[in-house]
């Protein structure tokens, strides 16, 4: 095994001068840093995780606390893909990253005892109900954390810009001449609140009434409940001629429930999803939805995280807000050539 002392000789400076550009010390030049760092990389140096730990007072584990109400587990399109680019990152910086999830060799713990058990050093929280006193005991504790897709006072969070994807969704679609638009949301959360009240919002300004019967609740990733949503807006005296989905997943169940009719997309009625899944770019016709930045949310939130760790007195408690993409896809007809408006 390469010691730190080889490391010294080859780069031809002092060991403590290796032991602080392995430990991440800031009283060294950035250049004599990065080619320590480079030559240890080079000759295969791994340091002892113990020993890191007694001398920086620092585990370099963090915790991941995810709780999939819909037993989607990691097959969660978006939070999979939000989680892997903050493993990545996380690796990147010299991280471990450990699941809490409150049961250990069979035993119940809170989220917090869990933590403490594993000696996380920060932890991120997504898809979880932040209301559940667990949830809340955690958020409230001393341990450094960072929020998904929630606002919690005193804590670092990276949102979604759901507000602006929203208007930039309605937007579109009322560009393609739709007037009759009808809303399939999630279920109650700061997520389906800000979209729900960007789609009021977004209506309101484009001059749209939009009737009660066409906004519907459902949940997220529910493609069954999504259907049954859609066919009770199928059967409506006067139907919509676009509906949105809470999720991209959950527009499956609506196109399923539309060709079960024998009715075409998008020439009978328009549909649009929300997420940006790669499954909605490969179906037939494409899938028109808003492409959120899971990449950026997931480095976003290890990066601050570690910041927070590493830099307590420092860092910044704020919102980062990461704005979405419209993929325009081919699931939303131009019904009539839209007036007044450009």
């Amino acid at each position: 095994m390469v010691s730190m002392k080889e490391i010294a000789k080859k780069c031809n400076v002092s060991v403590a001068t290796v032991s602080k550009a392995l430990n991440g010390y800031s009283d060294i030049g950035e250049e004599t840093r990065n080619y320590i760092l480079k030559t240890a990389s080079e000759m295969g140096y791994l340091p002892n995780s113990s020993a890191r730990a007694l001398k920086t007072k620092r585990t370099f584990n963090l915790g991941v606390l995810f709780v999939d109400e819909a037993r989607s587990g990691l097959t969660h399109d978006y939070f999979n893909h939000v989680l892997e680019s903050f493993k990545s990152t996380a690796e990147a910086k010299g991280y471990d990253i450990t699941f809490t999830s409150g049961n250990v060799s069979g035993r119940r713990m809170t989220y917090l005892e869990h933590c403490r058990y594993r000696s996380v050093d920060g932890v991120v929280m997504a898809c979880v109900d932040f209301t559940a006193d667990e949830v809340q005991e955690l958020l409230l504790s001393d341990i450094p954390a960072v929020t998904i897709d929630h606002i919690c006072d005193g804590r670092i969070s990276v949102v979604s810009n759901n507000i602006q994807g929203m208007e930039d969704l309605v937007t579109y679609i009322y560009k393609k001449g739709h007037r009759k638009i009808a809303y399939i949301h999630g279920d109650d959360t700061s997520v389906t609140k800000n979209r729900l009240g960007s789609f009021y919002r977004t209506l309101q300004r484009l001059g749209i009434e939009e009737p009660d019967e066409y906004v519907k609740p459902s949940f997220y990733r529910d493609a069954d409940l999504a259907g049954e949503r859609t066919g009770e807006l199928l059967d409506l005296k006067d139907p919509p001629t676009c509906i949105l989905y809470p999720d991209d997943y959950a527009a499956l169940g609506g196109i399923n429930e539309i060709r079960e009719r024998g009715l075409r997309i998008p020439e009978d009625i328009s549909v649009a999803g929300y997420d940006g899944i790669n499954i909605a770019q490969v179906l037939e016709p494409r899938l028109t939805t808003l492409c959120q930045d899971t990449a950026a949310i997931g480095r976003i939130a290890a990066e601050r995280l570690i910041e927070l760790i590493e830099h307590p007195k420092t860092t910044v408690i704020e919102k980062y807000t990461v704005d979405g993409t419209l993929f325009k896809g081919a699931s939303v007809k131009t019904v009539y050539p839209p007036r007044g408006f450009k």
